[in-house]
């Protein structure tokens, strides 16, 4: 067949062409970069990258194909997705399709054959920025307009883009003979799990954790939350912006004190404006497997999975009674915090993602702990629980 042309535009007019292997169209976007090696498949349809064109830094994708079994959500929920080189053959006795036929029948528009170097070294400089993908506009000028254009990110509410309009219940966990040994134990403790983009892995953790788990949009009133009688609430991940997202806020806000709280990604960073916290947006924000995190109750560092452009203002957190447990050791950012008097705790980075790959699963036992206790967590307590989980390995 004949290559198609497709273009990426900048909003500072920079223009880089290559071949289009994914669908034909035009898509605005904000352009970002993951640094993960693997997991292609799982950043594709991970809902917390609504509305971003995705740049993979490593060279060669695709090689394994699309497994149906390890999507995230319901299917691809990029903008765009932006390559180095696709790999001609896909060597994995579990693939269904070639990477460049699944995003083809999803619809997702896909470039290859640009200096993704370059194009990483932009955003690490300059910051994130609005951008523009198209196999059909080709005039460079028209295309940057187009990326110029584009609303972006901040500010806007990219949540109700993703999120269940209803309610549902999770019931499976992991059936892979990869997996870890299971912890021996049936569904006991009853959580609502607030999906605002929430990736599977998670569903799954907490079901292996030993929940009965109900799946709430984050519309849901904290009332007709507390109304099915929950051991505990967790808040999931999703896309954009914190600040917009006012219903989840309040939400939170009426919940703490009554029920214990588990926040991941976007969950932590409702969770911290609930109690009062600030958000700010960071550079280029934090994307790929291999983001070094310390455990501040522990002093162990874990190797975590992270997908996130807004952080907490970690002195507003702790003046709203905030207490940081996990710090990012690449920029000093606020990774996770439990509260003084609240059973309450969150996290930024994935510990669903098993970058490590396990070592930071055991925050979901931690969560299992505190519905029982009633309590936050201690230092104690955290070691405690990663002892456990490296017996299970």
């Amino acid at each position: 067949m004949k290559p198609r042309i497709c273009k990426l535009a900048f909003e500072d007019g920079a223009v880089h062409t290559g071949t289009a292997f994914g669908a034909d169209g035009t898509r605005p976007g904000e352009v970002v970069f993951n640094t993960s090696l693997t997991g292609y498949q799982e950043i594709l349809t991970d809902p917390s990258y609504c509305g971003q064109i995705v740049t993979m830094t490593y060279p060669l994708i695709g090689n394994y194909g699309v497994t149906a079994e390890d999507v995230e959500s319901g299917g691809p929920k990029v903008e765009a997705f932006v390559i180095k080189e696709l790999a001609r053959r896909r060597s994995n006795f579990r693939s269904t399709l070639k990477l460049e036929e699944y995003l083809q029948q999803c619809g997702i528009p896909a470039l290859q054959g640009v200096d993704t170097r370059a194009i990483t070294r932009k955003l690490r400089i300059q910051g994130a920025m609005r951008g523009a993908i198209s196999t059909e506009i080709l005039d460079d000028t028209e295309l940057v307009a187009v990326a110029r254009g584009w609303t972006g990110i901040v500010g806007q509410d990219m949540v109700c883009r993703v999120a269940p309009k209803a309610e549902s219940v999770w019931e499976s966990g992991f059936e892979s003979p990869f997996a870890m040994q299971p912890r021996g134990i049936g569904p006991s403790l009853n959580v609502v799990a607030i999906d605002c983009g929430m990736k599977q892995n998670i569903l799954r953790n907490l079901v292996e954790a030993g929940c009965r788990v109900t799946v709430a949009p984050p519309h849901l009133d904290a009332s007709e939350i507390l109304a099915r009688k929950p051991d505990g609430v967790f808040v999931s991940n999703g896309p954009g912006d914190p600040e917009p997202v006012q219903y989840a806020t309040n939400t939170l806000r009426k919940l703490i004190g009554k029920v214990p709280i588990f926040g991941i990604c976007l969950g932590h960073q409702l969770l911290g404006l609930a109690l009062g916290a600030k958000t700010y947006k960071l550079k280029f924000g934090h994307r790929g497997g291999n983001q070094p995190v310390k455990n501040l109750a522990t002093g162990r560092v874990e190797i975590t999975s992270q997908n996130h452009g807004f952080a907490i203002d970690t002195p507003s957190l702790e003046r709203a009674g905030g207490v940081p447990t996990h710090i990012n050791l690449n920029d000093q950012t606020l990774e996770g915090f439990t509260h003084a008097s609240e059973p309450l705790f969150s996290v930024q980075y994935h510990p669903e993602a098993s970058p490590g790959p396990h070592d930071a699963t055991y925050l979901f036992d931690c969560f299992t702990d505190m519905m029982r206790s009633g309590k936050a967590p201690t230092a104690e307590e955290m070691a405690a629980a990663q002892k456990r989980l490296e017996s299970r390995r």
